[in-house]
């Protein structure tokens, strides 16, 4: 009995499934049955207008070119009107002339008559029948107003509907990943009025064909006027990004392109608020300095804090709070305000950018182990390589490693750009708009690192999933083929393996980092 109703049970819900499934797809059918109407009103409205047009610009041209059969018209007219007035005028003259003459015969006074006779010889020359041309100034020809309009009727008995655009083909050889910019180019096989083209494209970290579901959508840039397009600005967050395209007519949007995948690898991370001293308040891509951020007691911490502490200490309070709610922290602690990357390198070359607030007096950039000491500031120990801003009391722009620094000689830039070359050991830092190199550590890793930032009074903000700029990577072969000697940084814990070396635009040793 219990089976049986278990069967029934699942009959009644396949039947109620089909049911919703029936009752989605007649809506579905009366949505399509009502847009058919409503599309079919509109496209016939759209035919009249079109039709309207052509009616308009054929009366204009008929009214213009009537127009000039008439002028012409009047102007043949006006001149053999006029020739005709001279030569009836001139008819007239001479028939009176010819009458005098016939008269002047008849004189038999030989003075009379010679007198007669020299008047009618002056008026023969002054006559304006021997003036006239006799040829007419317009003739009755109009044949070069004449039109034929057989290609114009047969252009017009070919209208039809427009064609739905045929599908572009991306040219794969021609697109183009560089300096987090993505250039896309297609062609379209044959000519179907284009009126614009339609691109879009999504981020996915899966290689191959497209899915057709993904984990992203697909974002859509349209009106593009031309077969090629650049995306800027892009930020590479995922492995790879697909890109399809599909040509545009006034009437339709025509089939995509087969989508292709181009690779977008970058490096990505966020700072680790895990890792973060308290008074640093940390989000994903932004740290800021939090002089609240404390554990609610006396916030000065004795013991192992670095002597000599090129970070300036801000000024302690006794005042008792409640521990804000941002977890137990006590990676760092003392004058250690730092925090470190989510995301270990262990091999391969990477980048990313640094902006400082405008009014941070004090930060480094950087890279670390990750067994630094919770007491242990960047740049003060032989596992720490960064750049060290100060902008209180004494300004000061230096690259510190093992306790040792260098002054730069150069502007602190608004923005600071990151490169490691993990396998080949080197850790350079540019100004990011104008990718001026700033300094280089060439160091031999002996394990992974990780990014490492300190700051004092102000914030930092982290851009991340950049390429190596296009600049960076050029300056780089031609740093790395120049070669040169290099001197060596003995280290004081014979457990790390590192060759610094110090140098600014060409690769040379500053001996006042020698022991």
């Amino acid at each position: 009995m219990d089976s049986q109703k278990d069967a029934l049970q699942r009959i009644i819900a396949t039947l109620a499934n089909k049911n919703e499934e029936l009752q989605n797809f007649i809506e579905t059918l009366n949505h399509t049955f009502g847009r058919v109407q409503d599309n079919s009103t509109q496209v016939v409205s759209d035919l009249e207008e079109e039709f309207d047009t052509l009616y308009s610009i054929l009366d204009e041209m008929k009214e213009s070119m009537t127009n000039t059969i008439k002028q012409e018209s009047v102007r043949k007219s006006h001149e053999l009107q006029n020739q005709l007035t001279q030569s009836t005028n001139a008819l007239e003259s001479a028939e009176e002339l010819l009458e005098f003459a016939n008269n002047a015969l008849h004189i038999a006074d030989d003075e009379e008559f010679t007198k007669a006779a020299k008047q009618i010889k002056d008026r023969v020359t002054m006559a304006p029948a021997f003036r006239l041309t006799m040829k007419p100034k317009a003739t009755d020809n109009m044949t070069h107003l004449m039109v034929d309009f057989s290609k114009e009727r047969q252009l017009l008995q070919g209208l039809k509907f427009l064609p739905v655009p045929r599908a572009p083909e991306i040219v794969l050889g021609d697109c183009l990943v560089i300096d987090n910019e993505v250039t896309i180019t297609w062609r379209i096989l044959e000519d179907s009025k284009i009126d614009h083209y339609i691109l879009e494209y999504r981020k996915t970290n899966h290689e191959g064909l497209p899915r057709v579901k993904d984990e992203q959508c697909w974002e859509v840039l349209d009106n593009i006027k031309t077969s090629e397009y650049t995306l800027q600005g892009l930020r590479f967050d995922t492995k790879f990004m697909n890109f399809r395209v599909r040509a545009c007519n006034k009437a339709a949007a025509g089939d995509y392109s087969d989508p292709v995948t181009l690779e977008t690898r970058a490096f990505n991370f966020g700072f680790d608020s895990t890792s973060s001293h308290l008074n640093l308040k940390v989000e994903d891509r932004s740290v800021e300095w939090d002089p609240q951020g404390g554990k609610g007691v006396d916030s000065k911490v004795k013991g192992k804090e670095n002597k000599g502490s090129g970070t300036p200490s801000p000024k302690r309070t006794s005042v008792t709070r409640s521990p804000a709610p941002r977890g137990a922290r006590d990676r760092f602690t003392g004058e250690s305000y730092t925090v470190l990357g989510d995301t270990s390198i262990e091999s391969g070359q990477h980048y990313w950018e640094v902006k400082p607030q405008k009014d941070c007096k004090s930060y480094s950039v950087g890279l670390a182990y990750r067994n630094l000491g919770k007491f242990d500031q960047l740049g003060k120990t032989n596992t720490t390589w960064c750049i060290h801003v100060n902008n209180w009391l004494q300004n000061s722009f230096a690259a510190k490693h093992n306790n040792k620094a260098k002054n730069l000689d150069v502007p602190v830039p608004d923005s600071i750009g990151v490169y490691c070359d993990f396998d080949r050991g080197q850790l350079s830092f540019y100004n990011a708009e104008n990718k001026q190199l700033l300094h280089t550590f060439k160091v031999r890793f002996t394990q992974p690192v990780v990014p490492a930032f300190m700051v004092w009074c102000g914030g930092l903000t982290l851009s991340t999933g950049l390429q190596i700029p296009s600049a960076v990577r050029s300056f780089q072969k031609t740093e790395n083929g120049l070669g040169g000697s290099n001197s060596s940084i003995s280290q004081q814990d014979p457990s790390v393996a590192c060759d610094i070396c110090f140098y600014d635009k060409l690769p040379s040793v500053d001996s006042s980092l020698m022991p």
